[in-house]
């Protein structure tokens, strides 16, 4: 079973904006998108657009979507956002890292943005006043990947109880979660290595070889675009190497991974397009409530475990919403 639940304090998405009402021209929305390296037509894009295109938007229409690509060049946030209100967006979308909302928030303090702040708090640093009622003009979806990651290091834990030592890859956008994690892991008997990845496209095997041998057992991935848009390489890697691992999204499970536990991305991706309709309609972004998950997914991939010749926790298997076999 297959949970998707949020705190829901936009109510339902408004009417469809109108490709044309009494002969007149639609209005046309121009939304500004920046992908960190990943193509347009994979995800996370695809279920935004898929989720725009239901609420009435179609490209050519009534929507634009400006679309650029930084293919690895993190650096270039600034700029793409820069460009995007020069060009006179009327929605930005921030996903991922906090690079993203800190180039929106650089660039505009008029035009409204929608977040997807996956990696970082944004109460905390400041971007919104208040979840309930952010002001200013940001607004969007809030994942804690902090507790998260501690999560799934105790998942793993509960997965395999002999556990006693442990990997985990983090880069820049995840090392909150590594300290999280390195902080928590004595409290459940785990000595944990960490390994910090950097300059993608990322060395996982040498990664590994830095770490003692007693730590290649078991590997815990944080959170980051460069590991989600890895997710393919990452699961292979883990597979190889018969290292039963543990990640964000069930996306990294379904590419084979063996266990992953948090939100739906898919659910949370599709969210965002919601703000954006509330927004096209008239709604004031620092009006509208900031969300958070509040149901999460623990996804199990019985194949890669037998492939791994591991056995799982029988609890681990009972808590799980959705057991591939």
């Amino acid at each position: 079973m297959r949970r998707r639940e949020f705190v829901s304090l936009l109510g339902s998405a408004s009417a469809v904006w109108p490709l044309a009402a009494n002969g007149q021209q639609a209005k046309l929305l121009r939304i500004g998108i920046v992908s960190p390296g990943p193509p347009r037509a994979g995800p996370p894009f695809e279920w935004i657009e898929g989720r725009l295109r239901e609420l009435g938007y179609l490209e050519g229409k009534n929507l634009f979507v400006d679309f650029i690509n930084l293919g690895n060049r993190m650096d270039d946030y600034p700029k793409a956002m820069k460009d995007f209100v020069a060009r006179k967006a009327d929605v930005l979308l921030a996903l991922g890292p906090e690079l993203a909302i800190k180039a929106a928030a650089a660039a505009t303090t008029t035009i409204p943005i929608v977040m997807l702040a996956i990696d970082y708090d944004p109460l905390a640093l400041g971007y919104v006043q208040s979840l309930a009622r952010p002001g200013g003009n940001v607004t969007g979806i809030f994942l804690q990947q902090i507790e998260l990651a501690e999560k799934r290091a105790e998942l793993l834990k509960q997965a395999f109880p002999e556990l006693k030592a442990a990997t985990v890859f983090w880069d820049g956008p995840s090392a909150p979660q590594w300290l999280a994690i390195q902080k928590f892991s004595p409290s459940l008997g785990l000595d944990i290595a960490g390994v910090e990845l950097v300059q993608p496209p990322y060395d996982y095997e040498r990664a590994l070889a830095g770490v003692p041998a007693d730590h290649r057992q078991f590997l815990i991935v944080a959170n980051s675009p460069v590991f989600f848009f890895d997710r393919q390489r990452l699961s292979a890697f883990a597979l190889d190497r018969r290292l039963p691992s543990i990640f964000a999204w069930r996306e990294w499970v379904d590419a084979g991974g063996l266990i992953s536990y948090g939100p739906s991305f898919a659910g949370v991706s599709r969210r965002t397009a919601d703000y954006i309709d509330r927004i096209a309609h008239g709604a004031k972004a620092g009006d509208l409530p900031v969300e958070q998950p509040t149901k999460f997914e623990l996804v199990v991939n019985l194949k890669t475990a037998k492939a791994l010749g591991v056995t799982i926790a029988p609890s681990i298997l009972a808590r799980a919403d959705e057991v591939i076999e």
